[in-house]
């Protein structure tokens, strides 16, 4: 990015901050985002002097960003503002009292992990979606009155065209974020290349917002800038709540989703490689999917931190619900056919 370029991009966020705070129902937060407003505007005229703010038009997706803060708040739209590279979000989550802020780039990163992490929940709800999807396909055909053959190759299909379809979505999706986040993270280097001290200015500013006196603040995040090798790590997890460490990777990705579902659409499917025929098959195979439905019900409270009993019989309600409705539609397909 030239020059003006970054002066578009601080003014735009300054714009914002300004719309934020009038959104902000916490006055902490608020005041902090008023902040970051005038250190954005002081940081664009570094960047590019001659600039003028009345020239400035923003984006049509910080506008967006802006009326929904007006609506709903600036907490409910985070993802959003984290994709225009919002400072001050970690702000919200208000550490207990006399950890304020962390002790060291370990500390930092520690609150920006998620438990389990992507690979977890890749499995449990590729698993899930292979398990719901196919075996309603299966239940489909055989109200249909089809034959063993006909379900088996139907299910294999199923299969091959579900976990390539859920492999090139998370490919796509994966790289995509990747992408922000790198661009972001760019962004953030050119700027701790050019004015180190006001981003420690705003690092000190979101420390506060977090309870820590500002003299204190604006020592530690000195301390904190003034190391290069850790400067950037902690600027992208504290400014812009991103974990370096954890960008991920778009085809390891692809390739776990396109397992995790594999595995789940196998489960159905299992009477029937073993030489079952119909109706014995499908019987079998509904008991296993409903098994690993309710499993992955239960696997799932992991990440929702709700009783795994509840989890897997949602879940149970859920894809018995899904492969139900499958089946008097096949049926009510396969009876007009007939």
């Amino acid at each position: 990015m030239d020059a003006r370029a970054h002066w578009q991009e601080e003014m735009q966020s300054a714009w914002l901050y300004r719309q934020l705070a009038k959104a902000e129902p916490e006055r902490r937060v608020g005041e902090l985002f008023t902040q970051l407003a005038a250190e954005a505007e002081t940081q664009a005229r570094q960047w590019w002097p001659e600039g003028d703010p009345a020239s400035l038009q923003p984006e049509a997706r910080a506008k967006l960003a802006a009326a929904l803060a007006r609506k709903v708040g600036p907490r409910r739209i985070k993802p959003l503002l984290v994709s225009l590279k919002v400072r001050g979000l970690s702000a919200y989550g208000m550490a207990p009292p006399g950890h304020a802020m962390p002790q060291s780039l370990d500390d930092v990163g520690r609150g920006h992990r998620q438990f389990g992490g992507g690979n977890l929940r890749a499995a449990v709800f590729g698993i899930n979606d292979g398990l719901v999807s196919n075996a309603s396909l299966i239940l489909g055909m055989v109200g249909a009155s089809a034959s063993t053959s006909t379900v088996l190759t139907t299910g294999i299909a199923g299969l091959l065209a579900g976990a390539m379809s859920m492999a090139a979505g998370e490919f796509v999706s994966v790289r995509s974020q990747r992408e922000l986040f790198e661009h972001q993270i760019a962004l953030e280097r050119d700027e701790l290349e050019k004015y180190p001290e006001a981003e420690a200015e705003e690092l000190a500013l979101i420390y506060q917002a977090r309870g820590v006196s500002l003299d204190e603040a604006r020592a530690f995040a000195k301390r904190l800038v003034a190391d290069p090798k850790h400067a950037l790590d902690v600027l992208a997890r504290e400014e812009l709540g991103l974990n370096p460490d954890e960008l991920g990777s778009p085809l390891g990705a692809a390739l776990f989703s396109f397992g995790a579902f594999t595995v789940g659409a196998l489960v159905p499917l299992v009477p029937f490689f073993l030489g079952r025929q119909l109706p014995s098959a499908a019987f079998v195979g509904a008991a296993l999917a409903a098994v690993g439905l309710f499993a992955t019900g239960a696997a799932m409270s992991l990440l929702s931190g709700r009783g795994p009993l509840l989890g897997g019989l949602r879940m149970l309600a859920i894809g018995g619900g899904a492969g139900l409705l499958t089946y008097f539609i096949g049926s009510l397909v396969g009876g007009g056919a007939g």
